[in-house]
């Protein structure tokens, strides 16, 4: 999004808008919340001893127990039903962890399709994810 302050929650929703993340404002303000970000003079920043460049992302564990809901499988395919918005944020967690048992994933806004080698390992994954959702 570049360096330049974003000053306020309608400026981020629209960047993200244009960046292709629909989200709404409830959605924004309560993870704006949850990050635990400030409104300073020059706009949203981190809270202090926080460092943005260390990558730190949820844990695929956090992120599936927020928007996990079901997973169904057909052959060597799994389907992820996340809730509404929850989809790529959970697909970039599953990329994150470089599982074998993933050839790649596809996220739409609810919907992930995760693609496997084949039967077996797409079962096993099927297993870990089901586990991890609860």
């Amino acid at each position: 999004m570049g360096s330049a302050g974003v000053t306020s929650q309608d400026e981020l929703r629209r960047k993200l808008v244009r960046l292709g993340f629909d989200v709404t404002q409830a959605t924004l303000s309560r993870d704006i919340h949850e990050m635990r970000l400030y409104k300073g003079p020059n706009g949203y920043a981190l809270p202090n001893g926080v460092n943005e460049e260390d990558d730190d992302l949820p844990s695929i564990r956090e992120v599936l127990a927020s928007f996990g809901l079901k997973v169904k499988q057909a052959q060597n395919q799994l389907v992820l039903i996340t809730t509404n918005g929850g989809a790529q944020p959970v697909a970039l967690a599953i990329d994150h962890e470089d599982w074998e048992e993933v050839v790649g994933t596809i996220a739409g806004d609810d919907t992930i399709l995760i693609i496997c080698p084949d039967h077996k390992r797409a079962a096993t994954l099927r297993a870990r994810l089901e586990e991890i959702i609860g």
